[in-house]
């Protein structure tokens, strides 16, 4: 990448564009071939349903040498308190533990299956994968329980094994992070992968 393009990214990364929001699958993007510099996408790949159709579209839109850049979770064991939650919610169904947050949000990290759908989608170059890993902090234990069990898609695996359960998960799911991370004020490391192509 160019230092000029490079530093119109940094620059494009520092401002906030209000405004600017158009809903759109992923695998028909309503744009122009060649129309942009960047496609940029923010933990949405794990979702796609066909990401080397996805990626193809992506490519589709960037101009020759722009950048195609999107990040994923690491795997859940470098993802503390989604780890603690999953491991919890086996004590409440031992028999057919919810799985989301494995398969889906942290089942996309392996640098050779996201190396083979670009290529898939089109790419010809490897891609530059960096891992990232921060700190994910609540005022209690209760916030990021809520946050999983009650506010993704966790939410439907519960109910759909037992809907009256679904308090109890959460305040299971809270107990397991205060024990392992402690009373008031929970700290638990999360970690990702962003990833850079070019065209």
């Amino acid at each position: 990448m160019s230092s000029a393009r490079l530093k119109g990214y940094q620059v494009a990364r520092g401002r906030v564009m209000p405004g600017v929001r158009r809903q759109a699958d992923a695998m028909q993007l309503p744009f122009q071939d060649e129309t942009f510099d960047a496609v940029i996408c923010q933990f949405g790949v794990m979702f796609f349903p066909d990401k080397p159709k996805a990626f193809s579209e992506a490519r589709r839109l960037l101009k020759k040498g722009g950048v195609f850049i999107f990040n994923v979770w690491d795997r859940i064991e470098e993802n503390e308190f989604a780890n603690v939650i999953t491991t919890a919610l086996e004590s409440i169904f031992p028999d057919d533990p919810p799985r989301f947050l494995v398969r889906t949000p942290y089942g996309y990290y392996d640098h050779s299956t996201i190396e083979r759908d670009l290529a898939n989608g089109g790419f010809s170059t490897l891609p530059q994968i960096t891992k990232v890993a921060a700190r994910s902090r609540a005022e209690s234990s209760q916030i990021p329980a809520i946050a999983y069990c009650q506010g993704t898609p966790l939410r439907n695996e519960i109910e759909s094994r037992d809907a009256s359960q679904l308090d109890v998960a959460t305040d299971i799911a809270a107990e397991a992070i205060a024990k392992r991370f402690g009373q008031g004020e929970v700290d638990g490391k999360i970690q990702a992968h962003v990833v850079t192509i070019e065209k």
